[in-house]
């Protein structure tokens, strides 16, 4: 583990975790996308894991921010040019429909009161056409910890983002899924390498923080 890991470098005042679209759609059975990415999901442990980090955000007092996916309505995308083909698919499925169950977070990951929603993204990344570069400087947040759903669309474009933006980022890597291995493998052997500055498990990152990192040093 390198000093880029310390705990001197997550300072409650600096870090903040990023939870990626953790809808019911996504996360919970029933959800519309939930059978193609449950495989992965269970096999990582993806839930109890993001419980795990928001309750060690909670207790070390990082920010906390919900990064959701635009919540979809009939009309969305019809006018647009160039729609992409996920776009398109989210459109057809209606997937985190406006006003249902399915757009609502994940039970264990609601949001606190003081905790953060960010405007919706319509793409992939976080960033884009959001506040929360704005909220996160607000709040003079370095340190960017991401977790949730998909691995490698929106967590790795939110991540990659981050970094172009100056951000320390850090990917938990079972506290991420996606739909498939190969999908898990792309972000986090083949992508992540050349933009992340920390690619940790759930259990490395809490024993950072906790000061139990093997003797890094800030």
């Amino acid at each position: 583990m390198t000093s880029e890991t310390s705990e001197a470098l997550y300072s409650p005042d600096r870090t903040a975790l990023l939870i990626v679209d953790p809808y019911n759609d996504f996360l919970s059975e029933g959800g519309k996308l939930w059978p193609r990415g449950k495989e992965v999901a269970e096999g990582v442990g993806l839930l109890d894991h993001m419980r795990t980090m928001l309750a060690t955000a909670r207790a070390r007092g990082f920010r906390v921010f919900i990064v959701p996916h635009h919540q979809t309505t009939p009309n969305d995308y019809v006018t647009w040019d160039h729609p992409s083909p996920a776009q398109r698919r989210i459109m057809e499925q209606q997937i985190f429909a406006a006003d249902s169950w399915g757009a609502e977070w994940h039970p264990d990951l609601r949001p606190r009161e003081g905790e953060f929603v960010t405007r919706q993204h319509w793409a992939s990344s976080g960033f884009a056409n959001t506040d929360l570069d704005f909220l996160l400087k607000q709040h003079h947040i370095r340190n960017v910890v991401l977790i949730g759903m998909r691995a490698n669309t929106c967590v790795d474009t939110t991540a990659r983002f981050g970094q172009e933006l100056g951000y320390h980022v850090t990917l938990v890597r079972d506290a991420i899924a996606a739909f498939s291995w190969e999908e898990m493998t792309a972000t986090f052997d083949v992508n992540a390498p050349l933009y992340a500055h920390a690619v940790l498990t759930t259990d490395e990152f809490v024993d950072v923080v906790n000061g139990r990192d093997g003797g890094a040093t800030p």
